[in-house]
């Protein structure tokens, strides 16, 4: 009986215990590594400077204000939502600037939503968070926030194409911590944005994506573009390549180098995709290339890139190949390389196959020039976050990628 008893005071007591104390419930996380970049001198400044340095502590203040998860949630959608419309008004010329950080910069909008990934994971309400609520918090604000979720092309005539074209953050920032993406820049200058050509008017919609191995094994890409690609006329993955010079990548390969992500964690293998028994070692562009390298679309060259790096059949060492990839093969780099920008145009170009789309829809990658400093602006000890140069590069590839789309819709349809 002492024993029953017992029993049933350790129940009572459970059954009394608070929310926030049970087994359910989770201690907030620490920052990322990336997250953790956010203190430096560089990001403080870039947020200041654009005015989105209020960004993070405003959205504190309404996380603060939840009363429950569903509340919580709702507040993370529209202020993850609210912060990719200001980087793309700000972008586009909507809108106060903010400050002297000229408005095509995309590094506001990169650092501002790591503020606010940091508030979440933080975070620690009263009424409990699990590990797993938490972690929906951070995919909602991560979608939202890179304008994934607004994907939305208006009805319009037959005459009405749709573009869709993808950017990323910036990387490599603990070589730099002041580097810039300017695919991502792109990204926000382009959304919503449309194109008239000869045959009538386009429109583009874009999104960004993290430099991120686990996102990407996590679907990041085939949960944005799967809906999207039925749809649309065109699409184009975006991202920086090598110094002064366009890409367009032909042939992407199933494999991932190892390069440190901007968690400082390296994968290295075959890309992780759905059905891996059907999954080949090569896909490949179907943008009409010829056109976009024979067109005058910018100051920057462009290059119809055919090069891979492959192990032949039968073969153990790494050979590369200038014209493509031979039969029977295994992949070591795509034209566009072993990190995350090829996985991105292999993953795109994978989903595009299939879903049975197949060469009926012009899709690949694109690599823009590197983009740099000025001359007396190269040392990240000592430089500055921008210059006249880096802002005139930055404008000039945003322009060519714009003019490169122009070409390859107006090619594919017209």
């Amino acid at each position: 009986m002492r024993g029953a008893a017992v029993g049933l005071a350790a129940l009572l007591a459970g059954l009394c215990a608070p929310a926030s104390a049970s087994a359910s419930a989770s201690s907030a996380e620490p920052p990322t590594v990336e997250e953790q970049r956010l203190d430096r001198a560089v990001p403080q400044e870039i947020l200041r400077r654009s005015g989105f340095d209020a960004v993070a502590p405003e959205f504190e203040r309404a996380l603060d204000g939840a009363r429950s998860y569903a509340q919580a949630e709702r507040i993370v959608v529209r202020q993850g939502a609210g912060l990719w419309t200001r980087a793309v008004d700000r972008a586009q010329g909507r809108g106060p600037a903010g400050g002297d950080l000229s408005r095509d910069d995309d590094r506001p909008l990169y650092w501002a939503r790591l503020g606010m990934t940091r508030e979440v994971r933080g975070w620690e309400p009263e009424f409990g968070l699990s590990d797993p609520q938490r972690a929906a918090l951070l995919r909602k604000l991560e979608r939202s926030s890179r304008g994934q979720d607004s994907l939305r092309y208006p009805r319009g005539g037959k005459n009405v194409k749709r573009i869709l074209v993808t950017g990323f953050d910036p990387f490599t920032l603990d070589r730099d911590v002041r580097i810039s993406n300017p695919s991502g820049a792109t990204a926000l200058a382009l959304d919503g944005t449309v194109i008239r050509t000869a045959d009538g008017l386009t429109r583009v919609e874009t999104a960004v994506f993290p430099v991120r191995w686990q996102d990407f094994a996590d679907g990041t890409v085939e949960r944005t573009l799967r809906r999207q690609l039925p749809r649309v006329d065109l699409f184009t993955t975006v991202s920086q390549g090598r110094v002064g010079r366009f890409d367009v990548e032909r042939t992407n390969g199933a494999w991932r180098g190892g390069f440190a992500d901007n968690d400082t964690i390296g994968r290295t293998g075959t890309i992780p995709v759905a059905d891996p028994a059907t999954q080949p070692q090569w896909t490949t562009t179907t943008l009409p290339y010829a056109d976009i390298v024979a067109a005058n679309t910018g100051r920057f060259p462009v290059y119809d890139n055919t090069s891979v790096t492959e192990i032949p059949a039968g073969g153990t060492a790494p050979v590369v190949r200038p014209d493509g990839p031979t039969p029977g093969s295994t992949a070591r780099a795509g034209g566009g390389g072993d990190y995350l920008s090829n996985e991105i145009a292999y993953r795109a170009t994978l989903l595009r196959d299939r879903l049975g789309l197949g060469s009926s829809l012009p899709g690949g990658h694109v690599h823009t020039p590197v983009l740099q400093f000025g001359a007396g602006n190269t040392d990240p000890a000592t430089g500055t976050v921008t210059d006249a140069e880096f802002v005139r590069n930055r404008l000039d590839i945003i322009a060519q990628v714009r003019a490169i789309v122009t070409v390859a819709i107006s090619r594919s349809t017209g």
